[in-house]
Protein backbone atom coordinates (compact mmCIF):
# COMPACT_ATOMS: atom_id res chain seq x y z
CA UNK A 1 0.00 0.00 0.00
CA UNK A 2 1.07 3.54 -0.85
CA UNK A 3 0.38 6.65 0.66
CA UNK A 4 -2.43 7.47 -0.96
CA UNK A 5 -3.85 3.54 -0.40
CA UNK A 6 -3.63 4.59 3.28
CA UNK A 7 -5.61 7.57 3.47
CA UNK A 8 -8.48 6.14 0.75
CA UNK A 9 -8.69 3.80 3.03
CA UNK A 10 -9.10 5.82 6.29
CA UNK A 11 -11.29 8.02 4.20
CA UNK A 12 -13.44 4.89 3.44
CA UNK A 13 -13.14 3.45 7.07
CA UNK A 14 -14.16 7.17 8.54
CA UNK A 15 -17.14 7.01 6.13
CA UNK A 16 -18.96 3.92 7.31
CA UNK A 17 -18.47 4.51 10.98
CA UNK A 18 -19.87 7.77 9.80
CA UNK A 19 -23.09 6.42 7.90
CA UNK A 20 -23.05 3.20 9.94
CA UNK A 21 -23.76 5.09 12.93
CA UNK A 22 -25.99 7.87 11.63
CA UNK A 23 -28.20 5.90 9.86
CA UNK A 24 -28.72 3.67 12.76
CA UNK A 25 -29.87 7.03 14.57
CA UNK A 26 -32.55 7.63 11.84
CA UNK A 27 -34.00 4.06 11.94
CA UNK A 28 -34.52 4.01 15.46
CA UNK A 29 -36.37 7.45 15.92
CA UNK A 30 -38.60 5.87 12.49
CA UNK A 31 -38.83 2.96 14.81
CA UNK A 32 -40.11 4.43 18.56
CA UNK A 33 -41.63 7.76 17.29
CA UNK A 34 -45.51 6.98 15.70
CA UNK A 35 -45.66 10.87 14.59
CA UNK A 36 -43.10 10.18 11.96
CA UNK A 37 -44.25 6.91 11.07
CA UNK A 38 -47.40 8.51 9.71
CA UNK A 39 -45.38 10.54 7.34
CA UNK A 40 -45.62 10.02 3.82
CA UNK A 41 -42.36 11.68 3.64
CA UNK A 42 -41.03 9.51 6.34
CA UNK A 43 -41.64 6.49 3.93
CA UNK A 44 -38.97 7.97 1.45
CA UNK A 45 -36.30 8.59 4.52
CA UNK A 46 -36.82 4.94 5.67
CA UNK A 47 -36.46 3.87 2.08
CA UNK A 48 -33.14 6.07 1.89
CA UNK A 49 -31.91 5.13 4.93
CA UNK A 50 -32.18 1.30 4.19
CA UNK A 51 -30.19 1.65 0.73
CA UNK A 52 -27.68 3.57 2.92
CA UNK A 53 -27.11 0.98 5.20
CA UNK A 54 -27.04 -1.81 2.84
CA UNK A 55 -24.45 0.04 1.24
CA UNK A 56 -22.14 1.16 3.81
CA UNK A 57 -22.37 -2.53 4.62
CA UNK A 58 -22.13 -4.15 1.40
CA UNK A 59 -20.17 -1.87 -1.17
CA UNK A 60 -17.98 0.12 1.11
CA UNK A 61 -16.12 -2.59 2.83
CA UNK A 62 -15.31 -4.08 -0.28
CA UNK A 63 -13.82 -1.01 -1.62
CA UNK A 64 -11.93 -1.16 1.44
CA UNK A 65 -10.75 -4.61 0.92
CA UNK A 66 -9.81 -3.31 -2.64
CA UNK A 67 -7.67 -0.53 -1.54
CA UNK A 68 -5.82 -2.56 1.57
CA UNK A 69 -5.11 -5.71 -0.80
CA UNK A 70 -4.97 -3.51 -4.27
CA UNK A 71 -6.70 -6.55 -5.96
CA UNK A 72 -10.00 -7.80 -6.82
CA UNK A 73 -11.70 -8.99 -3.68
CA UNK A 74 -13.88 -12.14 -3.32
CA UNK A 75 -14.57 -14.51 -6.04
CA UNK A 76 -16.33 -13.19 -9.58
CA UNK A 77 -20.04 -14.42 -8.42
CA UNK A 78 -19.87 -12.12 -5.34
CA UNK A 79 -18.53 -9.40 -6.92
CA UNK A 80 -21.46 -9.65 -9.14
CA UNK A 81 -23.64 -9.59 -6.66
CA UNK A 82 -22.03 -6.32 -4.79
CA UNK A 83 -21.85 -4.59 -8.31
CA UNK A 84 -25.77 -5.21 -8.53
CA UNK A 85 -26.05 -3.61 -5.50
CA UNK A 86 -24.01 -1.02 -6.30
CA UNK A 87 -26.65 -0.02 -9.04
CA UNK A 88 -29.41 -0.78 -7.39
CA UNK A 89 -29.26 1.26 -4.19
CA UNK A 90 -27.09 4.28 -5.74
CA UNK A 91 -30.62 4.75 -8.47
CA UNK A 92 -32.75 3.91 -6.01
CA UNK A 93 -31.63 6.48 -3.08
CA UNK A 94 -31.25 9.59 -5.69
CA UNK A 95 -34.94 8.69 -6.73
CA UNK A 96 -35.69 8.66 -3.24
CA UNK A 97 -34.12 12.38 -2.91
CA UNK A 98 -36.14 13.11 -5.51
CA UNK A 99 -39.55 11.82 -4.09
CA UNK A 100 -38.68 14.05 -0.94
CA UNK A 101 -38.27 16.98 -2.79
CA UNK A 102 -41.45 16.79 -4.81
CA UNK A 103 -43.46 16.37 -1.08
CA UNK A 104 -42.29 19.09 0.44
CA UNK A 105 -42.83 21.72 -3.03
CA UNK A 106 -46.26 20.40 -2.61
CA UNK A 107 -46.67 21.20 1.00
CA UNK A 108 -44.90 24.26 0.94
CA UNK A 109 -46.49 25.36 -2.65
CA UNK A 110 -49.91 23.85 -1.72
CA UNK A 111 -50.64 23.90 1.90
CA UNK A 112 -54.07 23.93 2.74
CA UNK A 113 -54.56 20.76 0.31
CA UNK A 114 -51.63 18.90 0.76
CA UNK A 115 -53.16 15.78 2.74
CA UNK A 116 -55.70 15.49 -0.76
CA UNK A 117 -52.65 15.95 -3.07
CA UNK A 118 -49.58 13.50 -1.06
CA UNK A 119 -51.68 10.67 0.58
CA UNK A 120 -50.17 7.77 2.23
CA UNK A 121 -50.91 5.82 -1.01
CA UNK A 122 -49.41 7.84 -3.30
CA UNK A 123 -46.10 7.54 -1.02
CA UNK A 124 -46.39 3.79 -1.48
CA UNK A 125 -46.70 4.09 -5.01
CA UNK A 126 -43.76 6.46 -5.93
CA UNK A 127 -41.69 3.49 -3.33
CA UNK A 128 -42.73 1.59 -6.09
CA UNK A 129 -41.62 3.04 -9.02
CA UNK A 130 -38.20 3.69 -7.40
CA UNK A 131 -37.67 -0.04 -6.58
CA UNK A 132 -38.74 -0.66 -10.13
CA UNK A 133 -36.76 1.54 -11.73
CA UNK A 134 -34.25 0.42 -9.64
CA UNK A 135 -34.55 -2.98 -10.32
CA UNK A 136 -34.83 -2.77 -13.91
CA UNK A 137 -31.18 -1.16 -14.73
CA UNK A 138 -29.35 -3.35 -12.16
CA UNK A 139 -30.84 -6.40 -13.30
CA UNK A 140 -30.28 -5.54 -17.21
CA UNK A 141 -26.52 -4.92 -15.87
CA UNK A 142 -25.43 -8.28 -14.26
CA UNK A 143 -27.43 -10.90 -16.61
CA UNK A 144 -25.52 -8.64 -19.49
CA UNK A 145 -22.13 -9.45 -17.34
CA UNK A 146 -21.69 -5.48 -17.12
CA UNK A 147 -20.81 -5.45 -13.16
CA UNK A 148 -17.46 -6.72 -11.93
CA UNK A 149 -13.91 -5.30 -10.12
CA UNK A 150 -13.34 -1.77 -11.69
CA UNK A 151 -9.82 -1.54 -10.49
CA UNK A 152 -10.43 2.44 -11.37
CA UNK A 153 -12.93 2.70 -8.62
CA UNK A 154 -11.20 -0.26 -6.53
CA UNK A 155 -14.92 -1.19 -6.40
CA UNK A 156 -17.85 -3.95 -7.93
CA UNK A 157 -19.37 -1.87 -9.73
CA UNK A 158 -20.30 -1.10 -13.56
CA UNK A 159 -17.14 -2.47 -15.64
CA UNK A 160 -16.71 -1.44 -19.15
CA UNK A 161 -13.70 -3.79 -18.96
CA UNK A 162 -16.33 -6.71 -18.97
CA UNK A 163 -18.55 -5.01 -21.34
CA UNK A 164 -16.03 -4.54 -24.40
CA UNK A 165 -17.86 -7.18 -26.37
CA UNK A 166 -21.18 -5.18 -26.20
CA UNK A 167 -19.53 -1.75 -27.22
CA UNK A 168 -22.52 0.35 -27.96
CA UNK A 169 -24.90 -1.59 -25.82
CA UNK A 170 -23.01 -0.49 -22.75
CA UNK A 171 -22.33 3.12 -23.76
CA UNK A 172 -26.18 3.62 -24.18
CA UNK A 173 -26.90 1.36 -21.19
CA UNK A 174 -24.68 3.47 -18.65
CA UNK A 175 -25.98 6.64 -20.33
CA UNK A 176 -29.60 5.90 -19.92
CA UNK A 177 -28.68 5.04 -16.49
CA UNK A 178 -27.36 8.02 -15.68
CA UNK A 179 -29.60 10.40 -17.55
CA UNK A 180 -32.25 8.42 -15.72
CA UNK A 181 -31.05 8.65 -12.35
CA UNK A 182 -28.55 11.65 -11.79
CA UNK A 183 -29.76 14.03 -14.15
CA UNK A 184 -33.21 13.38 -13.75
CA UNK A 185 -32.97 13.48 -10.16
CA UNK A 186 -30.89 16.71 -10.25
CA UNK A 187 -33.38 18.09 -12.25
CA UNK A 188 -36.51 17.48 -10.17
CA UNK A 189 -34.03 18.70 -7.01
CA UNK A 190 -33.61 22.27 -8.81
CA UNK A 191 -37.02 22.30 -10.12
CA UNK A 192 -38.75 21.97 -6.51
CA UNK A 193 -36.38 23.16 -4.23
CA UNK A 194 -36.02 26.45 -6.00
CA UNK A 195 -39.99 27.11 -5.84
CA UNK A 196 -40.28 26.32 -2.72
CA UNK A 197 -37.12 29.03 -2.16
CA UNK A 198 -39.12 31.37 -4.36
CA UNK A 199 -42.35 30.82 -1.82
CA UNK A 200 -40.21 30.92 1.09
CA UNK A 201 -39.05 34.30 0.17
CA UNK A 202 -42.20 35.54 -0.70
CA UNK A 203 -43.83 35.05 3.13
CA UNK A 204 -40.53 36.64 4.19
CA UNK A 205 -40.91 39.76 2.36
CA UNK A 206 -44.61 39.31 3.93
CA UNK A 207 -43.17 39.27 7.28
CA UNK A 208 -40.99 41.88 6.76
CA UNK A 209 -42.92 44.65 5.25
CA UNK A 210 -45.26 43.91 8.46
CA UNK A 211 -42.31 44.27 11.35
CA UNK A 212 -41.41 47.49 9.51
CA UNK A 213 -44.56 48.49 9.81
CA UNK A 214 -44.60 47.39 13.32
CA UNK A 215 -41.46 49.48 14.30
CA UNK A 216 -42.58 52.40 12.11
CA UNK A 217 -45.53 52.42 14.87
CA UNK A 218 -43.41 51.92 17.72
CA UNK A 219 -41.89 55.57 17.91
CA UNK A 220 -40.63 54.67 21.05
CA UNK A 221 -38.80 51.58 20.72
CA UNK A 222 -35.43 51.21 21.97
CA UNK A 223 -32.90 51.26 18.98
CA UNK A 224 -31.02 47.85 20.00
CA UNK A 225 -34.48 46.29 20.10
CA UNK A 226 -35.51 47.52 16.74
CA UNK A 227 -31.85 46.63 15.48
CA UNK A 228 -32.35 42.66 16.78
CA UNK A 229 -35.82 43.09 14.18
CA UNK A 230 -33.41 44.22 11.38
CA UNK A 231 -31.06 41.05 11.91
CA UNK A 232 -33.78 38.75 12.47
CA UNK A 233 -35.48 39.84 9.56
CA UNK A 234 -31.70 38.84 7.74
CA UNK A 235 -31.30 35.96 9.16
CA UNK A 236 -34.24 34.56 8.01
CA UNK A 237 -34.08 35.48 4.35
CA UNK A 238 -30.29 33.54 4.71
CA UNK A 239 -31.74 30.18 6.31
CA UNK A 240 -34.05 29.24 3.48
CA UNK A 241 -31.45 29.75 1.15
CA UNK A 242 -29.07 28.15 3.12
CA UNK A 243 -31.03 24.79 3.49
CA UNK A 244 -32.08 25.04 -0.08
CA UNK A 245 -28.10 25.28 -0.52
CA UNK A 246 -27.64 22.20 1.37
CA UNK A 247 -30.35 19.85 -0.26
CA UNK A 248 -28.81 20.45 -4.04
CA UNK A 249 -25.10 21.21 -2.85
CA UNK A 250 -24.55 17.97 -1.22
CA UNK A 251 -26.31 16.12 -4.13
CA UNK A 252 -23.92 17.94 -6.43
CA UNK A 253 -20.94 17.86 -4.60
CA UNK A 254 -20.98 14.05 -3.65
CA UNK A 255 -22.56 12.68 -7.27
CA UNK A 256 -21.61 15.26 -10.35
CA UNK A 257 -17.39 13.83 -9.95
CA UNK A 258 -18.53 10.19 -10.14
CA UNK A 259 -21.16 10.35 -12.54
CA UNK A 260 -19.14 12.56 -15.21
CA UNK A 261 -16.03 10.58 -14.47
CA UNK A 262 -18.15 7.32 -15.93
CA UNK A 263 -19.43 9.69 -19.03
CA UNK A 264 -15.69 10.46 -19.59
CA UNK A 265 -14.37 7.23 -19.37
CA UNK A 266 -16.87 5.78 -22.17
CA UNK A 267 -15.78 8.34 -24.64
CA UNK A 268 -11.95 9.27 -23.89
CA UNK A 269 -9.71 6.92 -24.57
CA UNK A 270 -7.71 8.67 -22.16
CA UNK A 271 -5.89 7.73 -18.92
CA UNK A 272 -7.87 8.44 -15.73
CA UNK A 273 -5.66 8.62 -12.48
CA UNK A 274 -7.02 5.61 -10.27
CA UNK A 275 -6.61 8.38 -7.63
CA UNK A 276 -9.38 10.53 -9.05
CA UNK A 277 -11.31 7.37 -9.48
CA UNK A 278 -11.00 6.58 -6.32
CA UNK A 279 -11.71 9.95 -4.14
CA UNK A 280 -14.91 10.19 -6.76
CA UNK A 281 -16.47 6.96 -5.42
CA UNK A 282 -15.13 8.25 -2.24
CA UNK A 283 -17.36 11.07 -2.58
CA UNK A 284 -20.73 8.88 -3.93
CA UNK A 285 -20.14 7.43 -0.77
CA UNK A 286 -20.04 9.94 1.28
CA UNK A 287 -23.87 11.18 0.15
CA UNK A 288 -24.61 7.82 2.25
CA UNK A 289 -22.90 9.42 5.61
CA UNK A 290 -24.55 13.16 4.86
CA UNK A 291 -28.31 12.52 4.06
CA UNK A 292 -29.02 11.28 7.48
CA UNK A 293 -27.94 15.26 8.69
CA UNK A 294 -29.62 16.58 5.30
CA UNK A 295 -32.62 15.04 5.42
CA UNK A 296 -33.58 13.98 9.14
CA UNK A 297 -31.04 14.30 12.21
CA UNK A 298 -31.56 18.28 11.83
CA UNK A 299 -35.50 18.36 12.49
CA UNK A 300 -36.64 19.31 15.43
CA UNK A 301 -38.30 16.07 15.65
CA UNK A 302 -35.66 13.87 15.01
CA UNK A 303 -34.12 16.44 17.40
CA UNK A 304 -36.88 15.50 20.01
CA UNK A 305 -36.52 11.83 19.57
CA UNK A 306 -32.77 11.73 20.04
CA UNK A 307 -33.03 13.88 23.45
CA UNK A 308 -35.95 11.84 24.70
CA UNK A 309 -33.80 8.41 23.76
CA UNK A 310 -30.91 9.75 25.18
CA UNK A 311 -32.73 11.04 28.43
CA UNK A 312 -34.19 7.12 28.54
CA UNK A 313 -30.69 5.53 28.13
CA UNK A 314 -28.07 7.69 30.24
CA UNK A 315 -30.29 9.79 33.25
CA UNK A 316 -33.76 8.10 33.96
CA UNK A 317 -34.54 4.72 33.05
CA UNK A 318 -34.28 2.04 30.68
CA UNK A 319 -35.49 2.83 27.38
CA UNK A 320 -39.65 2.17 27.00
CA UNK A 321 -40.98 2.14 23.79
CA UNK A 322 -44.76 3.25 25.19
CA UNK A 323 -43.65 6.23 27.75
CA UNK A 324 -41.35 7.14 24.88
CA UNK A 325 -44.39 7.69 22.71
CA UNK A 326 -46.61 8.97 25.13
CA UNK A 327 -43.62 12.11 25.34
CA UNK A 328 -43.82 12.09 21.50
CA UNK A 329 -47.35 13.09 21.19
CA UNK A 330 -46.96 15.41 23.91
CA UNK A 331 -43.84 17.23 22.52
CA UNK A 332 -44.01 16.81 18.54
CA UNK A 333 -43.96 19.82 16.53
CA UNK A 334 -45.68 21.72 14.27
CA UNK A 335 -44.11 21.03 10.88
CA UNK A 336 -45.49 22.28 7.47
CA UNK A 337 -45.40 18.46 6.02
CA UNK A 338 -45.78 16.46 9.25
CA UNK A 339 -48.83 17.52 11.32
CA UNK A 340 -52.93 16.95 9.87
CA UNK A 341 -53.12 20.61 10.24
CA UNK A 342 -50.25 22.48 7.77
CA UNK A 343 -50.13 25.52 7.93
CA UNK A 344 -48.90 28.47 5.76
CA UNK A 345 -44.86 27.50 5.36
CA UNK A 346 -42.43 29.23 7.14
CA UNK A 347 -38.60 29.24 7.01
CA UNK A 348 -38.74 26.78 9.78
CA UNK A 349 -40.06 24.26 7.81
CA UNK A 350 -37.83 23.94 4.97
CA UNK A 351 -35.37 22.31 7.39
CA UNK A 352 -37.67 19.53 7.04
Amino acid sequence: MDAWDIVASVLVVGIIVVSLLSNVVVLICFLYNPEIRKQVPGLFILNLTFCNLLLSVSNMPLTLVGLITTGHPGGSHFCQIVGFLDTFLTTNSMLSMAALSIDRWVAVVFPLSYHSRIRHRDGVIALVYTWIHSLCFSTVATCQSWVGYHHLYASCTLCNVRAKGAGTQFVIFTVALHSLTFFLTLIVLCVTYLKVLKVARFHCKRIDVITMQTLVLLVDIHPSVRQKCLDEQKRRRQRATKKISTFIGTFVLCFTPYVFTRIVELFSPGYISPQWGVLSKCLAYSKAASDPFVYSLLRHQYRKTCSLLANKIFKRSPLNSSSLRMEISTGRSNNFNTTNNIQLPTNKSLGQ
